[in-house]
């Protein structure tokens, strides 16, 4: 079976960037248009876009936009890069976790530091936009090849939150070797955790999975275990906001309660996640920053704006969770796949 559907959640169009609002899905396929840099912070912000490296590849847009925006509104060269900065500043704001947003705007940043003029310094960021986003593309298909590698001819995978098309420039991290698995002709089903508060995976990976035939179950987050129990899981790949060096992954809250599961099941764990997340200047996962979002996500059904919690309930919503690299088999990346991630591992596979 191949792939039915190339699936992108945005389209650059010159002077101006168009997402597909992921708030609406399943339910309505509807497009946001940004004409500036700060409708796209905002499209970050509010979760119009949402996944690591999709969030990196609209920053970078957002930039650009941002540029062009500002060509007019300086007063001379130097003026017109001290407000680029501050845009890409404004751009870094927006989500804290994803450091894949930060490795993006980085390389916008050099750009504008090794410019000689407006005009070239426009053109060359958005170039590099363009750059970031075809590569990332193709760096998910390779994610997926050596994932795939990984599985047996017939496997259940376990996924959580949305790592698919959607949360990426297009194919996907952990869902990517789901896609790839199949194009080898591999016998694939998925579970699809619901991924509470904000149901990724029931709005966004089940319909993915849905317009490209493949099978998939959808599960509340809290049946994972017991299937596992059940021998109903034979894998489990999720994606990654961030990476320490030691291996230590953030990634969507109620990832590391799967791995603690996964590991008293004996169920190969695995992370998915271009190199862009890794971020070597962290020793350990206790440095990653955690973004705290709005407790209106909790206290609300997304889709149905119903209120599900007492008035006054007072609520907790830390958006990641932080897996420790002993409970992870292996990180897939692509340029291969770090094996039991350690310090000494992962040091070794970036010097290579």
């Amino acid at each position: 079976m191949g792939r039915i559907k190339d699936i992108r959640p945005l389209k650059w169009m010159g002077d101006s960037l168009l997402l597909l609002d992921q708030r609406k899905l399943p339910l309505s396929e509807e497009w946001v248009e940004c004409r500036d840099y700060e409708c796209v912070a905002r499209a970050i912000e509010e979760m119009v876009v949402r996944g690591a490296p999709a969030i990196g590849v609209v920053a970078a847009y957002g930039v650009v936009l941002g540029a062009k925006e500002m060509a007019s509104k300086s007063a001379g060269y130097a003026d017109f890069k001290a407000k680029v900065e501050l845009i890409i500043n404004r751009l870094a704001a927006t989500r804290p976790t994803a450091v894949n947003l930060f490795w993006a705007l980085k390389r916008m940043k050099k750009i504008v530091e090794a410019g000689k003029s407006i005009e070239d310094i426009i053109a060359a960021l958005e170039t590099e936009a363009i750059n970031i986003e075809r590569q990332d593309v193709e760096t998910n298909r390779k994610i997926g090849y050596y994932g795939a590698e990984l599985l047996s001819s017939r496997e259940v995978i376990l996924t959580h939150c949305n790592t698919g098309a959607l949360a990426t420039a297009g194919y996907g991290t952990a869902l990517g070797v789901v896609r790839a698995a199949v194009e080898m002709g591999k016998d694939v089903t998925v579970l699809v955790d619901e991924t509470r508060p904000y149901l990724q995976g029931a709005r966004l990976t089940a319909w993915e999975l849905q317009q490209e035939g493949i099978p998939y179950y959808l599960i509340t987050d809290n049946m994972a275990g017991w299937l596992m129990a059940l021998g109903e899981v034979t894998c489990i790949i999720v994606g990654a906001d961030r990476i320490a060096r030691n291996g230590d992954t953030a990634n969507k809250i109620g990832t590391y309660t799967l791995s603690v599961l996964a590991k008293e099941h004996g169920i190969p764990f695995y992370i998915a996640a271009p190199t862009s997340t890794f971020d070597l200047s962290i020793k350990e996962g206790s440095e990653i920053p955690i973004e705290e979002r709005s407790s209106e996500e909790v206290l609300y059904c997304h889709c149905k704006n119903c209120r599900i919690a007492p008035y006054g309930a007072r609520v907790k919503n830390p958006a990641f969770d932080v897996t420790p690299h002993y409970n992870i088999t292996g990180i897939i990346t692509e340029k291969g796949v770090i094996n039991s991630p350690s310090e000494d591992r992962v040091v070794e596979f970036f010097s290579q």
